[in-house]
């Protein structure tokens, strides 16, 4: 059993991967001794590289194809001439591959707010989260600055690192970026494409290439999420009186629902209409409402049939708009 362990071991190899996992980078070719034998065959695949060491240096880089690698281990004589090492081939070649596709779906995220500086609500806090996408440009560099002699090196063993890049890059420049707080949304597109190139000359710097980065979500604090609701209804009232308008028309409709609901309608779009008057006349002027628009009026009093002002108990004009009183 132990010469047939030998003569197996003096077989030259046959060098190739395919990778079912997902998730690999880097995954050496595994030989015994790490003594890979002259002519060794090495076929590398597409969406590969294959990284050739020998005598512990980088010897070579192999790009999709079918080779024949040349060491010094010749099959039987060079282990015979490693006796006095224990039979252990001073002669090392290895072979890494390395896979050069996408990985898609690396995740990031703000572990803590990104403090801002907004002009309209001073400061403020914003969360945000999203994907990107890796691959290896650079086998040398992945190698040497990342790799090593790792035998089997996943994207589980970088993700942590370059998830902080990303979230340190994307937070440098959204707060560069002087885009409002109320406009974020609308810039996602925006924000991914800057943070993407600034971002790009340090994934450079570990032979990878950011393939693409995706901003999925920004979020600000609860209480600048209410200011902005506030904001929001304010633009959909609009004109205030026009508004009044419309809700006493509701109010009709639906009193007209209900027998002897317009008995009470009189007095209620007097009142209606003199309080939107007021305040619109009011706010014109960059004023406060005067108190008695913001006061409800007293029971039994009468109104303007044309301009629904309030009248007083005497007088024959109305002093708001001079017509006859009704």
């Amino acid at each position: 059993m132990g010469i047939l362990n030998f003569l197996k071991n003096q077989a030259i190899e046959v060098i190739e991967w395919t990778d079912d996992s997902g998730d690999t980078l880097v995954y050496r070719f595994p030989v015994h001794q790490n003594e890979i034998k002259m002519g060794a065959k090495l076929t590398v695949r597409e969406g590969q590289n294959a990284v050739f060491i020998c005598q512990g240096q980088l010897a070579d880089v192999f790009k999709p194809g079918f080779y024949t690698l040349q060491t010094q281990n010749t099959p039987i004589i060079t282990k015979i001439l490693s006796l006095p090492y224990g039979f252990n081939s001073p002669f090392k070649a290895e072979v890494y591959f390395v896979s050069t596709r996408q990985f898609t779906d690396q995740k990031w995220g703000t572990t803590n707010p990104i403090m801002l500086r907004d002009k309209e609500f001073g400061m403020i806090r914003l969360r945000g989260f999203g994907i990107y996408s890796i691959k290896v440009s650079d086998p040398t560099v992945f190698m040497r600055e990342i790799v090593g002699t790792d035998g089997h090196f996943t994207t589980e063993e970088i993700t942590g690192q370059l998830k902080g890049i990303a979230v340190a890059g994307f937070s440098d420049y959204v707060a560069t970026s002087g885009i409002p707080a109320l406009d974020l949304a609308t810039q996602y597109d925006e924000l991914a494409a800057g943070s993407k190139a600034k971002l790009q000359p340090e994934f450079q710097s570990h032979g990878l290439e950011l393939v693409k980065f995706v901003v999925e979500n920004l979020s600000l604090p609860e209480e600048v999420e209410k200011m902005i609701d506030k904001r929001t209804q304010m633009g959909v009232v609009g004109n205030l009186q026009q508004y009044t308008q419309f809700q006493t028309a509701q109010a009709i409709e639906e009193a007209a629902k209900n027998p002897g609901g317009m008995a009470s309608m009189g007095p209620a779009m007097g009142a209606g209409f003199a309080m939107a008057n007021q305040m619109a006349q009011s706010m014109a002027a960059g004023q406060q409402p005067p108190a008695q628009a913001q006061a409800a009026p007293a029971a039994g009093a009468k109104f303007c049939s044309d301009c629904g002002a309030s009248l007083p108990s005497e007088g024959k004009f109305c002093p708001n708009c001079g017509k006859a009183r009704g």
